[in-house]
């Protein structure tokens, strides 16, 4: 009898705050800062999505890893296994969603897990388009947040200290 295919489970980390733009940059903070536009607010589900090779506009969220021997992986467990030992499988597939909301199934191999993994804001645990794709969060050192979001999202004390490292 065949094995039951798992529902999709992306990773992803709830968000209490602010998606924030200043010029052309976007961030997340616990609260609107000042000179900065405030695109939305609200809890929102932060997911991960590693990058196409060749294609690194486009990334793609994993729902559910499909090994080329039959396992199928969800959750925690797709994304540890992208990340720390897909390179022994590349045929292995993965289906999710691309960062332009278009669901996909790719092979492995075709992902550039050498580049860093890009940071997906949603509106909600159902949405498959992101609302934004911040490149930092503004939080001081006490709040606290997943520690994968601040290890794939640079963290800055201040507006002023996320301004300076734009400005080098």
């Amino acid at each position: 009898m065949p094995k039951a295919i798992p529902e999709r489970q992306p990773l992803g980390d709830p968000f209490a705050g602010v998606v924030l733009q200043l010029g052309q940059h976007l961030a997340l903070a616990a609260e609107p800062q000042p000179t900065t536009t405030t695109l939305a607010r609200g809890v929102f589900v932060v997911r991960y999505a590693v990058r196409f090779l060749g294609k690194t506009h486009f990334s793609i969220v994993p729902g559910l890893v499909v090994l080329d021997y039959g396992d199928i992986l969800t959750g925690a467990d797709a994304w540890n296994f992208l990340l720390m030992r897909s390179h022994l499988h590349p045929r292995a597939e993965v289906v999710g969603y691309r960062s332009d909301g278009t669901d996909d199934m790719v092979f492995v191999r075709q992902l550039d897990l050498a580049q860093p993994v890009e940071v997906l804001v949603y509106a909600d645990s159902t949405a498959t388009k992101p609302i934004a794709r911040p490149t930092a969060l503004i939080a001081p050192p006490t709040a606290a947040y997943s520690g994968r979001l601040l290890d794939y999202l640079p963290r800055y004390d201040s507006l002023e200290a996320w301004q300076l490292e734009m400005s080098v």
